[in-house]
């Protein structure tokens, strides 16, 4: 959550920059967004390959509480992912 407050945040610079004609806040906020955003896409990776491979081990032991928490880690992988 605290990334996509950061990206938040870079956008409003970003957009406060190109409205006051201030580069360098343009840039700063579009720096602070794109930092932000990829901090997010690599907790979602992380989350989604923990999930798969919760979900590997659940299917190898036969243990559907293992299996479920992969599902959802994958899924919550998914979600800080998507935009």
């Amino acid at each position: 959550m605290e990334e996509r407050l950061d990206e938040l945040k870079g956008s409003v610079k970003e957009g406060a920059g190109k409205v006051t004609g201030n580069r360098d806040l343009e840039a700063e906020g579009r720096g602070e967004r794109t930092v932000a955003e990829t901090k997010r896409n690599v907790k979602g990776a992380a989350n989604q390959v923990k999930g798969k491979i919760e979900r590997g081990v659940g299917n190898l032991t036969d243990d559907d509480s293992t299996r479920a928490q992969g599902a959802l880690d994958e899924t919550k992988g998914t979600a800080q992912r998507n935009p």
